[in-house]
């Protein structure tokens, strides 16, 4: 955990940033149509709130960021662990995973419509894209870092498929495990923007476009805000199972 003191220097930094750019908002410094005051973009959170629109938004999102989260993670450990343990596979498989990395997010939104149609499934699909590459990366790095003598030991001692896997494949390269998920969720949460712009109803990229063609730039920037807390707050876990890790290694 964070210990007390170092989340409040932690929050020194924003807390100052708000506060000059409030001041600057109420003297005239600023333009409210490029930069609203922060308690303008708190006063639409709570209307928003107060609707009962800002839950189901929040809501629509963090259920399409969780599915595809879930998909990516699980495609990139299976391809990670597969092409780790097989030169074969990875010849094969690698080449080819490594160019479509390089695809930016948008490029797939117009394939991702003509494959899936307009639906949820296109939306979760494009998320588990975005974290699956991250996973996938880190995991076959971390495989390749693993002392052979370790696995030598592990197939003296009868380890295979699924034991070896859980036993000693994953411990082993937990660290660069981790920091791939983290990755992954980084990238997910930029994902789901380009998602929710496929004809979404609902969801916080959904409130982006409806700021953006109403000139609204307070909720343009009150759904930028929930972003940022969003993807912090689901970070906070990751982030606390590799700071135990480390400091248990």
């Amino acid at each position: 955990m964070i210990a007390p003191a170092a989340a409040v220097r932690s929050a020194l930094l924003p807390l100052a940033v708000l506060l000059v750019w409030e001041l600057l908002a109420r003297a005239g410094a600023l333009s409210p149509h490029w930069f609203p005051a922060p308690t303008r973009l708190l006063q639409t959170l709570i209307d928003l709130g107060a609707s009962g629109a800002l839950v189901r938004h929040i809501g629509a999102t963090l259920l399409r960021m969780a599915l595809g989260f879930t998909c990516g993670v699980a495609t990139g450990t299976a391809l990670g662990i597969a092409t780790g343990r097989s030169q074969q596979l990875r010849t094969l498989l690698d080449p080819s995973l490594q160019a479509l990395r390089s695809i930016p997010s948008l490029a797939w939104v117009p394939l991702f419509l003509l494959w899936l149609g307009i639906g949820e499934t296109s939306k979760v699909a494009l998320i588990a894209l975005g974290v699956f590459f991250p996973v996938y990366l880190n995991l076959t790095a971390g495989l390749d870092s693993i002392d052979r003598r370790l696995l030598e030991v592990a197939q003296l001692y009868s380890y295979r498929r699924l034991r070896l896997v859980r036993h000693v494949l994953l411990p082993a390269t937990l660290p660069a495990y981790i920091t791939g998920l983290r990755s992954g969720l980084g990238l997910g949460w930029m994902f789901v923007v380009a998602a929710e712009l496929m004809g979404a109803s609902r969801g916080l990229g959904y409130l982006l476009v409806d700021g953006q063609t109403t000139s609204r730039p307070e909720l343009v920037m009150s759904a930028i805000a929930c972003f940022a807390l969003l993807g912090k707050l689901t970070d906070l876990p990751l982030a606390t199972w590799s700071r135990r890790w480390q400091h248990r290694g």
